[in-house]
């Protein structure tokens, strides 16, 4: 149970959930933007939709999971009062 709950709580330091606040910022207002454009050209709301749902589908495959580049920086917390009676 215990190896299926770290898989699942995705664990990332601050560093990390700056570059995927960033990612997640840039590629959809990015995607906005190109989706917009495609259907406007394409006079078609399907093909507006459509892109912008293929992009945040795959937005949700980059960021979402705990991948190790988002956590490259772990924090060292102080330890507590417990760990510092027994020094």
């Amino acid at each position: 149970m215990s190896g299926m709950q770290d898989l699942l709580e995705g664990r990332i330091d601050f560093h990390g959930q700056k570059t995927a606040d960033d990612a997640v910022r840039w590629a959809l207002l990015g995607s906005t933007a190109l989706s917009f454009v495609l259907g406007f050209a394409m006079q078609s709301l399907k093909v507006t939709f459509g892109t912008l749902g293929l992009a945040v589908v795959g937005l949700c495959l980059v960021v979402l999971p705990p991948w190790p580049m988002f956590n490259q920086h772990p924090v060292q917390w102080a330890p507590t009062q417990e760990d510092k009676k027994t020094q």
